[in-house]
């Protein structure tokens, strides 16, 4: 499918902002004092920033070929 430079830089803006958060979100569970009861949430939480920082890494890769 073909994107305009505007719609990727959107789109990569958005990932970016959502890892920022995924990644606070970690810091804050692993934080707490019983971090180990948050580990599901923690593990979820580091699956979501791998996958935003492929997807990320894709829109970079896309926006250099333009």
């Amino acid at each position: 499918m073909d994107y305009s430079m505007d719609e990727l830089m959107e789109a990569k803006r958005q990932i970016d902002s959502t890892l920022h958060k995924l990644r606070e979100t970690i810091k804050t569970f692993e934080a707490k004092e019983n971090a180990s009861r948050y580990k599901s949430q923690i593990t979820l939480a580091k699956r979501r920033v791998k996958a935003f920082e492929i997807a990320s890494h894709l829109i970079e890769d896309e926006i250099e070929r333009k």
